[in-house]
């Protein structure tokens, strides 16, 4: 009974990006281990109570080193394992330039468009199985929600349709309304950017497109342990 009620529950989420003081990288090395280690340790108080998906994204964007991907049922867990890793001797060296918070849903256009393995129709997310996600905030245009809903639907069965030529681009949508200054968070998995290239391409041209307000800025990132993402920010 336990876990019908929890599948049927939404989850948080949040994308928390951080960046590193370049001032970390010149503490004595001794110093920098031990910092590392205390961040590690103090994420790890949080399994079986956060899902937590490490990435880097450094070299790749400016603004930002690596990425915590983190879901829980219960949205004070984010706040509280925040201010532990900020604690840490790595922690004192970071910024969060990013940080998207949303929630699961059920989304009204997928019911007739259900992949086989999806769970609850989008209420869980199984994060962390392909090498890369692409993560961006996503709003609609006012005029799109004053359209009709089969107006609607019929862009959104066309989006979806494209979507289905890309089975190695798995889309995760979470819902940000009245929570955070976006409508959306989106996060794309793949092993394949290249296919993941391609899908967006040719989403440009769909009828859907005019009615994109702002899907900015977009965040390529490379999945790894959370041992290796420290590594990452200079050892």
């Amino acid at each position: 009974m336990a876990g019908a009620e929890e599948a049927a529950k939404q989850q948080f989420v949040n994308f928390a990006f951080y960046k590193v003081d370049p001032l970390w990288r010149r503490l004595p090395k001794e110093v920098r281990d031990q910092g590392k280690q205390e961040f590690v340790r103090a994420a790890e108080e949080y399994t079986g109570k956060v899902i937590v998906v490490p990435y880097t994204t450094t070299g790749i964007r400016g603004d930002c080193d690596f990425l915590l991907w983190r879901i829980s049922y219960d949205l004070e867990m984010f706040q509280e394992m925040s201010s532990k890793l900020l604690a840490t001797g790595l922690g004192q060296y970071l910024t969060t330039p990013y940080s998207y918070l949303s929630m699961t849903k059920r989304s009204i256009y997928v019911d007739h468009h259900v992949h086989e393995g999806q769970e609850s129709r989008r209420l869980k997310i199984s994060p962390g199985r392909a090498k890369y996600i692409f993560v961006y905030p996503f709003e609609k245009t006012r005029e799109w929600y004053l359209l009709t809903k089969a107006a609607r639907q019929g862009m959104m069965d066309e989006h979806i349709a494209i979507g289905h030529k890309y089975p190695s681009v798995k889309l995760n949508t979470t819902y940000s309304f009245g929570l955070d200054d976006q409508e959306f968070v989106v996060a794309f998995e793949t092993d394949s950017p290249q296919d993941f290239l391609d899908l967006v391409m040719e989403l440009r041209s769909t009828e859907g497109s005019r009615y994109v307000k702002r899907d900015i800025p977009i965040f390529t990132c490379i999945m790894k342990s959370l041992k290796e993402v420290v590594e990452t920010v200079g050892g």
